[in-house]
């Protein structure tokens, strides 16, 4: 009996520190052990918020993604490779089995070292596009730190995100205008293609970037790979399994000098020349921010409660979630949604000006409706809407779809039956108004068939008389 206590508090312990609501098993691809130092802050961040890494380099034999068939690591952080390859255990199809399987990859491009080919592939197949030019890195003239980067403009300044994307829920917090300000240095962009609605930029290039290649011994780039909001600096794709995939264009971003860097901004991020003020970067708190993002510690949804039920004259039924209703019955649907923040379920709020949709389908819709808010817990928020079932009898769904940026998906769909009315509950006769007519009818025919037989009974034949001589007279 101590055996099993002992198992189930370790269990306890284990669910308690682990901050992602998906797991806590971390594999960091890393080829050099001697770069760990760079990433000191950053790793022993993830590490304060319960992950367990292992680092392991690309060319290691031991190293796997998948044990026994399943997924030996929840995710999988790559940082930048020197070499070409990253051996046979990290191919492209082995990066996307493990997206396939649920797992979260946090992908980091470095300009000073060419992108292995694996990676390049793995992004192709994702439908996003890195420069041709392997040693392409993003620079701005315009909007750069004039500290470090006064003459080649390769660390680009770039305002907190929401000051660009007002409609992402809090997730990148800060704002441009405050001063708040993510240091890009020496990143390579990347493009999106329209094939996949999938891919979201978190990050995008200032309209006066663009990309080049510093070896090119030209004043000015004729042809450049992108430019502008072309340019996306950090991307991000949600599988259509929530599994999360980023990539962040400049690897330096997650290195200890970055977090702790104090830039200067150029004329183009409003400074005034060289009375510019030094400000120091967001980028550790941005960075953790994405962090959290990809391997589930924030905008994580979560279903629990649905029911829906027969409700009569505003009375609900004793009898939840039947398996058959019948047309035209009047029915209420529940739906309890719960958001994982950091460590704990809060209750699901969603953005402003959007709403959770309720479909009552057979092949299509026959009614969407907004669900709107019944209660809400400290850890949950439930949606109810009531609506009458249409006059159609068939199979029926209730499914709510609901699938936003940075949410994980939310698709629940529940199967009921609809029957059209028994012999037994139709309206009488009499109750419905148009029969009224009809009835006048019959009763009008009944009521002259009866008067005629009584007055055929009632006026029988006079009898007749006979006279003396034997004849019949009247």
């Amino acid at each position: 009996m101590r055996w099993l206590l002992s198992f189930l508090l370790l269990g306890l312990l284990s669910v308690v520190h682990a901050v992602s609501s998906s797991g806590n098993k971390l594999l960091v691809v890393l080829e050099e052990l001697a770069d760990k130092a760079k990433y000191s802050k950053y790793l022993a961040d993830l590490e304060s918020r319960g992950f367990k890494t292992t680092i392991e380099s690309p060319k290691a034999e031991k190293i796997a993604l998948f044990e026994l068939g399943e997924r030996a690591y929840d995710h999988l952080l790559l940082l930048p490779a020197k070499s070409k390859g990253l051996g046979p255990n990290l191919t492209p199809k082995l990066l996307l089995d493990f997206i396939n399987a649920g797992g979260n990859i946090l992908l980091t491009l470095d300009s000073t070292h060419p992108t292995p080919s694996a990676l390049v592939s793995l992004l192709l197949e994702l439908d996003i596009h890195l420069p041709t030019d392997r040693n392409a890195l993003v620079v701005d003239h315009f909007n750069f730190d004039t500290l470090s980067a006064a003459e080649k403009h390769d660390v680009v300044l770039v305002p907190r995100p929401d000051a660009l994307r007002p409609d992402v829920k809090n997730f990148f917090k800060g704002d441009g205008k405050g001063g708040e300000v993510i240091a890009f240095p020496r990143g390579v962009g990347q493009t999106l293609g329209n094939t996949s609605p999938l891919l979201t930029p978190i990050l995008r290039a200032p309209r006066t970037a663009y990309s080049y290649n510093p070896k090119d011994d030209v004043d000015g780039v004729e042809d450049p790979f992108a430019v502008g909001t072309q340019l996306s600096l950090i991307t991000t794709m949600q599988a259509r399994n929530s599994a999360r995939f980023t990539v962040i264009g400049a690897a330096e971003m997650l290195e200890d000098a970055w977090f702790d860097a104090k830039v200067k901004r150029s004329v183009g991020m409003g400074g005034v020349g060289s009375d510019a003020k030094q400000v120091k970067t967001s980028n550790q708190a941005f960075v953790k921010e994405v962090t959290g993002w990809t391997f589930n510690e924030i905008g994580v949804l979560k279903v629990g409660k649905i029911e829906h039920y027969l409700n009569e004259v505003g009375v609900k039924s004793n009898v939840t979630n039947p398996k058959i209703y019948r047309v035209k019955n009047d029915v209420t649907y529940n739906i309890e949604l719960s958001e994982w923040s950091w460590d704990h379920w809060e209750a699901f709020t969603p953005p402003t000006g959007d709403v959770v949709q309720l479909e009552f389908s057979m092949l299509s819709p026959f009614h969407r409706l907004p669900l709107k808010v019944a209660s809400t817990t400290k850890t949950s928020t439930t949606y109810t809407t009531s609506f009458k079932l249409p006059d159609q009898h068939g199979i029926f769904n209730f499914k709510v779809n609901y699938k936003r940026p940075f949410f994980s998906n939310v698709e629940e769909k529940n199967t009921v039956t609809v029957r059209h009315f028994a012999h037994d509950e139709w309206p009488r006769s009499w109750v419905i108004s148009g029969a009224w007519p009809w009835i006048a009818g019959i009763g009008v025919t009944v009521t002259g068939w009866v008067a005629f037989v009584a007055l055929w009974l009632w006026s029988k034949p006079v009898p007749l008389k006979l006279t003396t001589s034997g004849r019949k007279i009247q």
